[in-house]
């Protein structure tokens, strides 16, 4: 492609067939392109949609296809797109960034060949920072993930900064690079005031979103070699699932609690699979019943899938007298950090001396369907899993009753001659 002495890039819109949308735009022109006699007018499409557009009704713009009268779209004094939400505004900047740079290609394209152009943009990008690409792709991925992701990404966001400091340049990022993180994270601090270093599984995690960021950064071209492909993960160590029997279960019903809504909330979540953050969060509205079947629809805070799904009689008894469909369920039940304790005394008061937290319902849940006789693919789904491979850590914990099972029946002696 061959730049003209009077080439314009443009940020533009075309809006979406039967939607108030409108995809963004780059238009350049005159260009000229080898194997065509007449400048040609080029459109880059950025892959982005805005909504929120503020229209100039004083600019008439060429009317639609149907006839329809259309304006044109107010610009600040820089020329950028104004749109009223803070989303679109940033969509409308990243384009005029994008802009700036192909504007720079074409007033420079006479200085330099495709190649040398190339090689001199690649240049650039491998002296820019990767901490901080690092947190601007956490926040524009995750911005509307759950409070675990967002605060995982954050972490290993604050470990790279321990490890590298507040620079790290693209260019500094290779294998060896990538084999001296993952040895850092294996003795990493915890943070805070918990002493001692994080774990294997937690390490795992935080390489793994480092790797993405790598995938990312390949894909956005500041890397000219996909790492994240080459390097391997940490691997993770199959933790414990601790769980309650019916037995167990049944004592505790009838255990007092000082918490009532506790104790309400952690039978709830046994007989239901259902996570503390999903409890907590539960209104009366998403609770459904038909006849004498009662169903939860509501939206899982963690993978964000909606889920319909039908609940026990008791755990319907468990949750009280309904109250108006806004309220909570399970009103004041306090956050993980103050359940601790009072679960600890009440599991305690059972006589139950296995570490339970609040999460061990859930997996009680999980364990019980599946040596009663429910299959993976139903409990994956009861529990909300996206992958039914997370599902099979409970099938193992079933098998290990089974083969104790199958040594529990002892003959005192076996005579097999006649």
């Amino acid at each position: 492609m061959k730049q003209l002495s009077n080439t314009k890039v443009t940020v533009r819109l075309r809006k979406v067939e039967d939607r108030k949308e409108w995809y963004v735009y780059l238009e350049s022109y005159p260009v000229f392109v080898p194997g065509k006699k007449t400048p040609q007018r080029i459109r880059e499409y950025i892959n982005r949609i805005v909504t929120t557009v503020e229209w100039d009704k004083k600019r008439t713009a060429r009317s639609n296809a149907a006839g329809t009268k259309t304006y044109k779209p107010k610009r600040n004094d820089n020329g950028v797109i104004i749109c009223r939400s803070e989303k679109d505004q940033e969509t409308m900047l990243y384009a005029d960034g994008i802009r700036k740079l192909r504007q720079r290609e074409y007033d420079n394209a006479d200085l330099y060949s495709d190649t040398e152009n190339a090689q001199a943009e690649q240049k650039e990008r491998s002296q820019q920072n990767f901490i901080e690409y690092f947190k601007k792709v956490a926040a524009k991925r995750h911005a509307n993930s759950s409070q675990s992701i967002q605060t995982n990404w954050q972490r290993t966001y604050e470990h790279l900064k321990l490890y590298a400091g507040d620079l790290l340049l693209f260019s500094q990022i290779d294998n060896r690079m990538a084999e001296e993180f993952k040895a850092y994270l294996s003795s990493a601090p915890r943070g805070g005031n918990k002493g001692g270093t994080i774990s294997r599984n937690t390490a795992a995690t935080y390489f793994s979103i480092f790797k993405a960021a790598l995938k990312q950064a390949f894909i956005d071209g500041y890397l000219t070699v996909d790492l994240s492909a080459k390097i391997k993960g940490i691997q993770e160590q199959e933790s414990r699932r601790e769980y309650l029997t019916v037995e167990e279960l049944n004592t505790l019903a009838g255990t007092p609690c000082e918490r009532d809504v506790l104790k309400r909330a952690a039978l709830f979540s046994a007989l239901t699979g259902l996570r503390h953050c999903d409890i907590q969060k539960m209104r009366w509205k998403e609770i459904q019943i038909d006849g004498k079947q009662a169903r939860l629809h509501f939206t899982q805070q963690k993978t964000k899938g909606v889920e319909y799904m039908p609940i026990s009689e008791q755990a319907l008894q468990l949750c009280g007298e309904q109250g108006q469909p806004e309220q909570l369920v399970f009103e004041d039940l306090p956050d993980p950090a103050w359940i601790s304790q009072p679960l600890k005394r009440w599991v305690e008061a059972a006589g139950i001396t296995k570490k339970i937290t609040f999460h061990c319902f859930r997996h009680t849940f999980a364990t019980l369907q599946l040596s009663n006789g429910t299959d993976i693919y139903t409990v994956s789904k009861m529990l909300g899993h996206t992958n039914v491979k997370t599902t099979q850590i409970y099938a193992k914990v079933v098998d290990e009753k089974k083969e104790k099972a199958a040594q529990a029946i002892k003959l005192n002696e076996i005579n097999l001659k006649t």
